[in-house]
């Protein structure tokens, strides 16, 4: 045991002490390095992105820090830009988002950081997601902004909503997100139909969907999904993926619900769809431009729920990505293949 190699593993961003207690019981060859007074004390419960202003002490120490790193719990928000010079011995980072493909490519790291490991949060937020897309079900379909504002009113005026039993729900890139969105569907009575990028060998039940379709087939998804659900990520493929000619196939009335990214809906096609009646609804959780512009019509829509990028956010949030990263450090020291391993080339 004492040949072993040990590591350095930085906590960049705030963890519950319960959660450190975790990480340090997983091996005595970890040494697991947790300064809250050195990063951002969170907003909110989960909150991975929020920054500090060190004194020239505290960042000296924290480049200390950084330069011992083995492994990072999260990208350090303080030095994202020069993370391959003040850590040049990092081995892997594990990310609080399933979503950093992207990031990864901007920042350069694939060129500048070429023998690390990027691995995802990817499965964490499942659960959180799905949930917010069946509250935008909900919503559209039970009339809730008519509600709230008629209690504002005092006003009593019946009217009639309607159920989701027997609706179709399409979603477009059906991973693990998309799996427990589907299976909240199917709870729902739904009919559910997907698209995914490997069809081949798919087990629907597994899946929860009653079609499941190629990226090649979406038209068919889109012309049969009263509510559509996208969860695929951005890439060059996705960009722009649903735009004015995608939405004009979906029936008049129905409503777009985006959890993935906000590149992957042309943002001017979908203000024009709602606005024309084309869409019912739509319920966003990612825009194009983020924080979303105040001058987006998207604000003031009466037919849009907006979201401010935290339907994924969830006050257990960081119970997951502990036993995430947990079982990832315990496969790491064993030598066995990681979880959620970004494709550098895929982008997820």
């Amino acid at each position: 045991m004492s040949n072993e190699p040990r590591y350095t593993v930085l906590i960049t961003t705030y963890l519950e002490p319960e959660h450190i207690e975790r990480l340090r019981a997983v091996s005595p060859r970890l040494d697991v390095i947790y300064e809250p007074e050195l990063i951002a004390a969170p907003r909110y419960p989960a909150d991975h992105y929020n920054t500090i202003k060190r004194t020239p002490e505290q960042e000296d120490r924290w480049r200390e820090l950084l330069k011992r790193a083995d492994i990072l719990f999260d990208f350090d928000p303080t030095h994202r830009e020069d993370l391959p010079e003040v850590a040049p011995n990092l081995r892997w980072v594990q990310a609080t988002s399933a979503g950093i493909g992207q990031f990864v490519r901007r920042m350069g790291y694939e060129q500048s950081m070429p023998g690390v490991v990027f691995t995802t949060a990817s499965g964490v937020h499942a659960k959180p997601l799905a949930e917010f897309c069946v509250l935008a079900m909900l919503a559209f379909g039970k009339g809730l902004r008519r509600m709230i504002e008629d209690q504002r009113r005092k006003h009593w005026e019946r009217y009639a909503g309607t159920d989701l039993d027997g609706r179709t729900l399409g979603i477009v890139g059906v991973g693990s997100i998309g799996t427990e969105v589907a299976r909240l569907g199917q709870a729902l009575g739904m009919t559910v139909i997907g698209t995914k990028r490997t069809v081949a060998g798919a087990d629907l039940g597994a899946l929860h969907l009653d079609a499941l379709y190629t990226p090649d087939e979406l038209a068919e998804v889109l012309r049969r999904a009263e509510f559509l659900v996208i969860v695929t990520p951005h890439t060059d493929e996705t960009e722009k993926l649903i735009s004015a000619a995608e939405l004009a196939l979906m029936p008049q009335g129905a409503v777009l619900i985006n959890i993935g990214r906000g590149a992957v809906v042309d943002e001017p096609a979908l203000i024009e769809a709602l606005r024309s009646g084309q869409l019912g609804g739509a319920a966003l959780d990612v825009f194009e431009h983020e924080p979303l512009p105040a001058d987006s019509p998207l604000w003031s829509l009466q037919n849009v729920l907006v979201s401010p990028h935290s339907g994924s956010t969830s006050d257990r949030e960081n119970s997951r990505l502990t036993e995430l990263f947990s079982e990832n450090l315990r496969r790491f020291l064993a030598g066995e293949p990681l979880l959620n391993i970004l494709d550098i080339q895929a982008l997820y």
